[in-house]
């Protein structure tokens, strides 16, 4: 194996520690998209149930449906959405083009691969960028509808996040893409 990959294959280990983040804030996202969910149904439901002709949540305080829970919930579900998609570029499990590879020749397949990255690392550099130029202006012009005092930065933020990350996963996959010119597989 030539020395060059030697030394970047040593960079592994960060790609590792930016994945496990991000999956790790993809999960607690669910979380609290889950929490949340489940508060603001259970004020819907429960809270309307009526005792002794006084609905229940005004009985019991905490069983409410909050005004903010659907805005929120959005918000948090197109953080996921989209930090997702960028946890899949490094595992391969992204949506892609391969009903031909088997009937194509290998070196051809390697080659629309690295197109293919290069193509995906400008989107993200895109995301970045004009995602970036929306949330810090259109975004911070903006308020929630439920949340007067929250900045709709908040809701554009996730377009810039997910093109950093996408470029960060891409970079990693367009290095292994190109180390199989050079480098063979070894059969296991």
């Amino acid at each position: 194996m030539p020395k060059i990959f030697v030394t970047l294959d040593r960079v592994r280990p960060v790609y590792d520690v930016v994945y496990k983040v991000v999956m790790v804030i993809c999960k607690l996202l669910l979380i609290a998209d889950i929490l949340i969910t489940s508060y603001a149904v259970a004020g819907r439901l429960i809270g309307g149930i009526t005792v002794g002709g006084k609905f229940l949540r005004d009985i019991v305080f905490f069983l409410d449906d909050p005004a903010w829970s659907e805005e929120i919930v959005l918000t948090l579900m197109s953080y996921m959405a989209v930090l997702s998609a960028a946890l899949s570029i490094r595992t391969g499990s992204h949506i892609r083009m391969t009903a031909l590879d088997r009937f194509l020749p290998k070196k051809v397949v390697m080659v629309l691969d690295v197109v293919a990255d290069v193509a995906v690392l400008i989107f993200g550099f895109i995301m970045l960028v004009i995602g970036t130029q929306y949330a810090t202006t259109l975004g911070s012009r903006g308020f929630y509808v439920s949340l007067p005092k929250l900045s709709k930065f908040w809701q554009y933020l996730p377009i810039p996040l997910a093109g950093f990350a996408m470029i960060v996963f891409e970079i990693e996959a367009l290095y292994n893409n190109i180390k199989k010119f050079f480098v063979k597989e070894v059969q296991a």
